[in-house]
């Protein structure tokens, strides 16, 4: 068993393969994301015992609360469509979902927006012909719709430099 050659090594295998996975499972973004699925886990349940227990008693209507509002089936007279669940469901989902918006997904993207690199602009890789204003390559030295000759794309109006006035008399 010793010197079969599938079982020698294994360990080796198996730590490489092993090593991978922990570094997938503690890399920074996979152990965020099941923190918040844990804690929006909880939110949603306070939520829910909030909406269901605070606010739909609180709407009113004929015959109790928004909580209790069940509307009987037409065609079947022992099942009932529980309306107010579906609008406790929704109030709750509202509340999440505002909640998420303006105290994670905002602040978030601020951040991101802070430490975000700026942008550099890169150079341009076209110009145009002045004779045609066909669209051509920055480097050209004929135009390749007119073929007329041009200056090379560095030759800018160098700034008028400024001489001292000559003094009054």
């Amino acid at each position: 068993m010793w010197n079969n050659p599938t079982v020698t090594g294994a360990e080796k295998r198996v730590g490489g393969w092993l090593s991978g996975f922990r570094t997938f499972i503690l890399r920074g973004n996979v152990v965020d994301l099941a923190v918040g699925i844990v804690i929006g886990a909880a939110f949603t349940t306070v939520v829910n015992g909030f909406v269901g227990n605070v606010i739909t008693p609180l709407i009113p209507i004929p015959g109790g609360s928004i909580s209790t509002w069940k509307w009987p089936v037409p065609y079947n007279h022992s099942a009932f469509l529980n309306v107010g669940a579906f609008i406790n469901a929704i109030i709750s989902f509202l509340i999440v979902a505002f909640v998420i918006y303006f105290f994670v997904v905002r602040p978030v993207n601020a951040l991101m927006a802070r430490f975000k690199p700026e942008e550099v602009e890169a150079p341009p890789a076209t110009r145009d012909c002045p004779y045609c204003l066909s669209s051509i390559p920055l480097m050209a030295t004929r135009c390749a719709y007119c073929t007329s000759p041009l200056p090379p794309p560095n030759q800018t109006p160098a700034p008028a430099q400024q001489t001292p006035a000559a003094p009054r008399t």
